[in-house]
């Protein structure tokens, strides 16, 4: 009898106390929702286009990214001291070695530093677009520009939108990340509201409790349906509240994702590093040399991919090079292997890459593909899961529609805040004394 009372006792004050940590939940759940709402639009609906920005940039800039003549391509890197000779001014920092047949070959460029001011000069692009069959330079761009907005800048524009806001240096990245930490936090909370309020009744023996998880679950059922012959604002609740607990899993993914992309090196490693060791890249160990310091290589691109080369056959890689990029403010060589066309939309972690030191040549490291500790393959997800991009072109229409899903739940959120505060307002004014009233009371 005891214990039983004791059982009862404390089943009603766990009851009680959630009962009374809803209404807490509700306004925690009101005050996120409306802070992240309007970023989590611009995310989502930035997110769902990005999703596809190949494609798009394709689309829109073909008089780039398309080659006209036809025949034998050039060697890509005799291509890039070309673009240096035209440029004196522009650094080649980055050389793609296998191209798509009918594609430009695209070579990342970096200022180089004006010996009068010991400043970078101001270039105005940091791509240019060559012909790889008759070396003619098809145009320059500058990836990532906030303006003039232009199709040539539009998909990297809005690129650096969805995870930045183009706001200035690190801080749009920081601020994205708390946002996304603050959506991963409210994914629980608005979780719990869909549940169903507690009976006070505390169920006894086996029977009882399958009653009382049928009835439970009964009473949730609804919360997964929209009710579409309600009112406007019921359709909008429904909406939300279905939408949500459908693509919950989605949703988390997505949030918790973007808060360890954008909070990687602050938060997001540190922490995982406590739980399972995280192997250093070659970046962790070197500091930046400053933005009108660049470092830079003793060796060419040349000597580079040859090393590369012979290390990926001494490893039974069969891809070829595809990419090498000079990353001049901490003196490492980043080697690519991918076959053409594979540097986009590839299903999978992506392609395995070898770091070099730019001074000496020696290899530093590698990233390949799930191959490391549980930490690093948890690590090496989260860009793949969180663009879709591991599961290939299923992956990327599944995250377009999910931007769409995020965009939607916050305007829906946004419209249910907005209708009840109406109604408070309206039942307040409702219920306020008239003036003569007030002035009678007042005597």
């Amino acid at each position: 009898m005891g214990r039983a009372a004791h059982g009862d006792r404390d089943g009603r004050l766990s009851l009680v106390g959630m009962a009374k940590a809803r209404p807490l939940l509700v306004v925690l759940h009101r005050v996120a929702g409306l802070f992240i709402a309007g970023f989590l639009v611009i995310a989502g609906l930035t997110g769902a286009v990005i999703s596809w920005d190949h494609e798009l940039d394709a689309l829109l800039n073909g008089h780039l990214l398309q080659a006209r003549a036809s025949g034998q391509a050039q060697p890509s890197l005799d291509l890039a001291r070309e673009v240096e000779a035209r440029h004196p001014h522009a650094e080649v920092v980055e050389v793609p070695v296998v191209v798509e047949p009918g594609h430009a070959l695209v070579i990342g460029v970096e200022p180089r530093v004006n010996p009068e001011t010991e400043r970078l000069y101001d270039l105005g692009f940091n791509q240019v677009f060559v012909d790889p069959v008759s070396g003619a330079e098809l145009g320059r761009r500058d990836w990532g520009a906030v303006w003039p907005l232009s199709r040539e800048n539009f998909v990297s524009f809005l690129y650096v939108l969805h995870y930045s806001l183009h706001i200035p240096g690190p801080w749009g990245v920081w601020f994205m990340g708390f946002v996304a930490c603050i959506w991963t936090l409210d994914c629980f909370g608005g979780l719990l509201l869909t549940l169903p309020r507690p009976r006070t009744k505390r169920a006894v023996g086996e029977k009882a409790l399958r009653a009382r998880l049928s009835d439970w679950m009964a009473r949730w059922a609804p919360a997964w349906r929209i009710k579409t012959s309600g009112g406007r604002y019921r359709i909008n609740f429904d909406i939300h509240r279905a939408a949500g607990l459908w693509t919950w899993g989605l949703l988390f993914v997505l949030a918790f994702t973007a808060f360890s992309l954008n909070l990687y090196g602050e938060v997001f490693r540190p922490v995982i590093a406590t739980v399972s060791e995280v192997t250093p890249s070659p970046f962790n160990a070197r500091s930046h040399s400053g933005l009108h310091s660049p470092l830079k290589a003793q060796l060419s691109f040349e000597e580079v991919i040859e090393r590369a080369d012979r290390e990926a056959q001494r490893r039974g890689w069969r891809a070829p090079i595809g990419n090498v990029f000079y990353a001049r403010y901490h003196d490492v060589f980043v080697v690519f292997f991918f076959e053409p066309g594979d540097d986009h939309g590839a299903a999978g972690l992506g392609p395995p890459v070898l770091y070099f030191d730019g001074a000496n040549g020696l290899l530093l490291g590698d990233f390949t593909p799930w191959r490391g500790t549980a930490a690093d393959i948890f690590v090496q997800a989260q860009f793949p899961v969180h663009s879709g991009r591991i599961l290939g072109l299923p992956g990327r229409i599944l995250i377009s529609v999910m931007g769409i899903v995020v965009a939607a739940l916050s305007v829906t959120g946004v419209v249910i805040w907005w209708k009840k505060h109406k109604a408070r307002a309206l039942r307040k004014t409702k219920t306020a004394p008239s003036p003569p009233a007030a002035a009678l009371a007042a005597k």
